[in-house]
């Protein structure tokens, strides 16, 4: 990713090719990867959770604000053999924090694959995240278009009060599309 300083506001000036692919594919990826959940007979977790999952769920004020959040991420449809076509991981610590040009930097900050990353300007009602992912002990991130396999591309948009959601459509590894919900810490 270019430096602090240089880093432009237009998120598809920093985005790989690969990474703006696989926003361009969004709503065709979430279709697919619903369909397989709904089929392994885990829809109705799905729709418990409501507007976490509606993909046309998105109000103004896209990007959280500064401060100590909870996440907790959901796998949906498995990619390979070996992983559930629906995963719901338990709440972590993540925080979003100001970062110069961009709207804010997001990271999630415990559990065995956390991620950071820079939430850009992308309309009224979503943000883009471009970020990596980190593994296990590894104490940091590559940058941002390094390693395709590392490299994280979403959206973050605001689904309820003090509730927002980000999404990461055809991630490397484990399942077809990544939601990662979000709430303040003390909520």
């Amino acid at each position: 990713m270019p430096t602090h300083a240089a880093l432009p506001l237009d998120w598809r000036l920093v985005a790989t090719n690969a990474d703006r692919a696989r926003l361009r594919e969004w709503r065709a990826t979430w279709t697919a990867a619903v369909r397989r959940v709904e089929a392994a007979g885990k829809g109705g977790e799905l729709a418990a959770a409501g507007a976490l999952f509606d993909p046309d769920r998105a109000l103004a004020h896209a990007a959280p604000p500064a401060g100590a959040y909870r996440c907790r991420m959901f796998k949906l449809g498995r990619q390979g053999i070996s992983s559930l076509e629906y995963v719901a991981y338990p709440w972590l610590e993540c925080r979003v924090s100001p970062d110069g040009r961009a709207l804010a930097r997001l990271d999630k900050i415990t559990g065995s694959q956390r991620f950071a990353g820079r939430l850009l300007a992308d309309g009224a009602t979503r943000a883009v995240f471009l970020g990596t992912l980190a593994l296990g002990d590894e104490s940091g991130t590559l940058p941002y278009g390094q390693d395709d396999a590392r490299d994280m591309a979403g959206f973050v948009e605001r689904i309820g009060n003090a509730r927002w959601r980000l999404v990461l459509p055809a991630p490397a590894f484990e399942s077809m599309l990544d939601v990662v919900e979000i709430v303040p810490a003390s909520a």
